[in-house]
This record gives C-alpha cells, structure tokens and sequence, in this order.
C-alpha cells in the first residue's frame, strides 16, 4: 500500500467514524453517564495495588499497624470491600448507560435504513438482491454497533484503566515506568498494520453472509417451486457454497486475530519481564511493600492493554458495515420534483410518443406509443411476453421514469404531479399479488386507506367477489393470511388485490394480467364487478386472455415495444392482422382445453 492509499484509507475511516459517532450524539447523556461510570471503574484500578504496600509494610513491621486511624485487622478488609462497591457502582453505571446507548443506535440505523428503502426507485431493487439489502438492515447494523458503543466502551474503561496505573506507576517510580512505556509503540504499529487487514476481511465477510441471506430467502419464498421440481439437492450445495464461503472469511479473521493478540501479549509480557528484573536489581531503598505494590500494579496493565489491541477489530469491523450502511443510507431517492397536487382528476390520460430504456441497457423497451383514453374509458393491451405492456402500465404512476414522449393526466405531464398525488389517482393490481402477514381487512384496507369503515370493506370485498369465501373462513375478515398471503389460494389473493383496488376508488384503474390466477367461474364473476366499476374510471387492463377485453373500447395491440395494431375488438378481427392471429390461437387452445 502506497503512502497515498494509506492516508487515504486513514482519512476514509475517520469520516465513516465521525459520522457514526453523529448517531450517538443523540445519546450524549446516558453516554456522559457511562463513561463517568468507567473511569470510577477506573480508578479503583491502582487503588487495590496502593493498598497491598501498606498490607505488606505493616505484616514486615510486626505491629499494631493503624491504616486511616483504624486497626489494620479492620481497616485493610473494609478498604477492599469499599474500593470492590465503589468499582461496582462504576462498572454498573458505564456497562448499563453504555448498552442504552448501543440499543439506541442500533434502533436509529435500522429504522433509517428501513425508511431509506420505503424512498428508494424501483431500478435500485431491480439491481439489488432482497438478501443482501435484508443483511444490511439485520446483520451489518449489529456489526456497526461493534464500532459505534462496544469499542468505545473498552476504549474507555480499559484505557483509563492504563491512564490510571501509568500515572501510579510514574508516581511510584518514574525510570523503570519509562521502560515500561517503551512498549507502546511497538503496540501502535501492530494495532495499525492489523487493522487494514480486518476491514478488508470484515467486508468480506459481511458480503459472504448477504450470500447466505440471499439464498436462505430465496429458497423459502420459493419452497414450493423448489420442491415440485427436486431443487433440494441444488438449493442445499447452494447454501453449503454460501455458507462455506462465510465460514472460511470468519475463520481467516479468527486467524489473524489469534496470531495478533498473543504477539501483543508477548511483548507486553517481554517489557514487563525487564522491568520486573530492574525492579529486583536495582532495590535500592523500596520497601517489600513498594515493590509488591509497583509489580501488583505493572501486572494489572496486560489485560487492559490486551483488550485495547482486539477493540481495533470491532472498529474495523464496524468500519466496513457502516461503510456498507453509509452507502445505503446516501443512495438517491426517488426522484420527486413536482409540485402539483390535485385532490380530484377526471382520469384523461394521454399517451405521446413515449420511449423508454431501462437503466444500463441500450435496447429501447417502449418506441414510440401514443394513445389516449377517456375518462370512463376502458382501453387493453394485449401481444405476447416481453413486448412492452407491463412497462408501459409502470410507467404511468411513475415507478420508472420515461426518457422520450409525454404521459399526461388531465392535460398535466405526470411527471409534474408530487409523486404521492399522483399515485393516489391510481389503483393499480398486478399480476403478482403482495399481501402482508395481516387480516384481511388489514390487507384490503391498506396504507392510507387503513381506518376505513369495516362496512367499506365489506362493500369492496363484495364488488371484488371475494366476501363468499371470507365468510366462509372462521375468523372471517380477521383472519390472518399468512406471509404474502401463503394461506389463501390463487384466485383468492388476486381477489383481494382487486377488493384492495376498488377501495382505494381512484379514477384511473390498471390491471395487469389481474385476472390471471382466477378460474373461470370467479373470472366471469370478477368481469361483472369490473364492468361495474369501471364506469366513470379511465381503466387500462394488460390481459392475456383476449376473452376479457372484448368489450374493450380500445384495443392497442403491442409486439417488440411498439403498437402495431388498434381498434375495437370487431375491427380488429376484421383487420386479420397480429390480434386475429392471437385471437384464433387462444379460442382454439381453449377448445381443445
């Protein structure tokens, strides 16, 4: 490493630092409070040491020795009772207001990292695992308290514990402690030369185990796929890859740490062998009770000094996960420049000329779509995978951004809308349904509709086909779903997607494939309340099965990102062209069905 790159890794680690230390200024009381309790933790260091002179001084003397006025028979004994309650009120005070301080900051990182998601663009998760970013908020976070209150907690226990024998040692006898001190940088190369070593480890490791988390997550949402297909074998030399690959990151820290530490010791150990030697040689006029007392003292430095050395690897550790933290928390929220906000819009919705790419590709996904619906109007887009519909249906609340053309609603480019109004106009039902571990009122009445009239909830579940089955359940509208909604069927889900769509009564509708994992009989159900509910609402509906469009007042029909076809469903047959191709394949997959 070049004396650049190590100043520059010196002044990246002090920023990161400093800026964790920011969290616990929020704490600046208890944190006062604990490291006051340290140092009287502290300074009852020396004190045991003190002592044993005049013990040992007054056994040499053979008499009545007094120790502060008392008999030494009862002085000696409630002296070291007093300095063992004074070191317990020190300890209970640093150790209890320092864990206030650790749980607090934990809480802050997480509920930011947490927040930091509920703003971040779809793109960002597009690119990002679940288990990794799951890793950041769970195990990265407790490895940055590591850095944050436990480092700081030995820090300053075990180092005034040093500052307060160093200076009795001085007191004691300033030549031999200066030996002693020699040590010390010795001590700082070590500890400097160590650190580097454990960040880059820590880092490591910290991405070993969002492998694991990653493929642990995956492999539950998906357990059903996994066991339908024989995917055990797989998933379980998957995790073992993972899991191995931590193992092996963990045990090459261990390592170093266990070379470390007693190198360190040695030393330690070394410097106090010679000033032991020298204390010997060189009696002079010291009393056998200020030898006990200097060698008591000396022999109580190691292990603060011991800890002092392992803390540099919880800071690195820590280190490297705020680092992780720090990156996640400066990510680019989603970008939300309007300024309008309307509390009703008709639901005219204008299409022109729309291009989009996703970000870091070159093919263009959408070229050149232009249409526009009226309000109460229904218009589908229909065509096969891939070819730009459910990209085009994301576009229009805005969960990406278009790169050419104009989406307006009621005459306003969208993007001049604040992101939150406009999607309060718009209630959209994908093809995949997210229900949360919830009841089901819970689940239909969800964000900002939650606190709605149980009797409102009754009336969207109703509309949406989905009350015959909830009564039929024991909790009825209570009744917990299970995570993502494990516990219903397909077609129940779906059904209370669209219950969760039609409370929300907005006057533009999207439904993508919303039918899709419906029956027959619940689809031709969920197509009457649909015709219901759809008049005076601009509805955009994505449909595979051309059966549930017919009615549409506008077909757009879509290949390879552009629109190829449009029309009624009578002109579009009659054309026979792309959608009476389409048509006819689906009518007779059906009949053969």
């Amino acid at each position: 490493m070049t004396d650049i790159q190590k100043e520059s890794f010196a002044r990246s680690s002090a920023r990161i630092y400093m800026r964790l230390l920011g969290y616990v200024k929020a704490y600046w009381v208890p944190f006062a409070i604990s490291i006051v309790g340290f140092a009287i933790f502290a300074s009852s260091q020396p004190a045991m040491a003190w002592v044993l002179k005049y013990f040992v001084d007054g056994l040499n003397t053979g008499d009545n020795a007094l120790f502060f006025g008392v008999p030494m028979i009862w002085g000696f004994p409630l002296f070291i009772i007093a300095v063992a309650f004074y070191q317990g009120i020190g300890s209970f005070l640093g150790n209890y207001y320092i864990a206030k301080v650790s749980l607090g900051v934990v809480h802050d990182l997480r509920t930011a990292l947490f927040n930091n998601f509920l703003t971040l663009p779809n793109s960002y998760f597009d690119a990002h695992s679940s288990g990794h970013l799951v890793s950041r908020v769970t195990f990265n976070v407790t490895m940055v308290t590591g850095a944050a209150t436990d480092a700081i907690k030995v820090i300053f226990r075990e180092g005034l514990s040093v500052i307060f024998l160093f200076a009795y040692l001085l007191w004691m006898n300033w030549q031999l402690t200066l030996v002693l001190m020699a040590i010390l940088p010795v001590i700082g190369v070590m500890v400097n030369s160590t650190s580097k070593k454990f960040r880059s480890q820590s880092k490591k490791i910290q991405t070993a185990m969002g492998d694991v988390t990653h493929v642990t997550s995956e492999t539950i949402q998906g357990y059903r796929v996994v066991r339908s297909f024989g995917g055990e074998r797989y998933e379980s030399e998957r995790f073992g890859k993972a899991s191995e690959n931590n193992r092996a990151r963990g045990l090459k820290m261990t390592r170093t740490g266990a070379v470390y530490t007693p190198t360190l010791q040695l030393v330690t150990y070394s410097a106090m062998a010679v000033v032991m030697f020298l204390v010997l040689f060189l009696r002079g006029d010291s009393s056998v009770g200020d030898l006990v007392s200097y060698i008591t003292a000396a022999a109580l430095i190691p292990k603060p000094i011991r800890q002092l050395s392992e803390v540099s690897a919880n800071i690195q550790k820590g280190i490297a996960a705020a680092e992780s933290v720090f990156e996640q928390l400066d990510e680019e929220p989603e970008l939300d420049q309007g300024k309008l906000e309307r509390e009703q819009v008709s639901g005219q919705l204008d299409v022109c000329d729309l291009g989009f790419v996703y970000p870091g590709t070159d093919k263009p996904v959408l070229m050149d779509i232009s249409f526009s619906v009226k309000p109460g109007q229904m218009v589908a887009l229909v065509g096969r995978s891939g070819s730009g519909k459910s990209t085009l249906a994301n576009l229009i609340p805005r969960f990406y951004n278009h790169d050419d053309g104009q989406i307006r609603l009621d005459g306003v480019p969208v993007e001049q809308y604040r992101l939150r109004n406009l999607r309060h106009h718009i209630a959209l039902v994908g093809q995949n349904v997210t229900l949360f571990n919830d009841t089901i009122a819970n689940n239909i009445a969800y964000g900002d509709l939650a606190g709605a009239p149980l009797e409102d909830i009754k009336a969207a579940a109703e509309a949406a086909y989905a009350k015959e089955f909830i009564d039929m359940l024991p909790q009825g509208f209570d009744t917990m779903v299970g995570e993502n909604g494990v516990l219903l069927s397909g077609g129940q889900r779906q059904r209370l997607a669209i219950a969760r769509a039609l409370l929300k009564n907005s006057p533009v509708l999207i439904l993508d494939e919303a039918t899709s994992a419906l029956d027959t009989e619940s689809e031709r159900h969920i197509q009457a309340a649909l015709d219901r509910v759809m008049q005076g609402r601009t509805t955009l509906v994505i449909a595979h099965r051309l059966s549930t469009i017919e009615k549409a007042d506008t077909i757009l029909v879509m290949d390879q990102g552009r629109i190829v076809e449009r029309g009624s469903h009578a002109e579009l047959l009659a054309l026979n062209g792309y959608y009476a191709r389409l048509h006819s394949m689906q009518f007779e997959e059906e009949k053969q069905g």
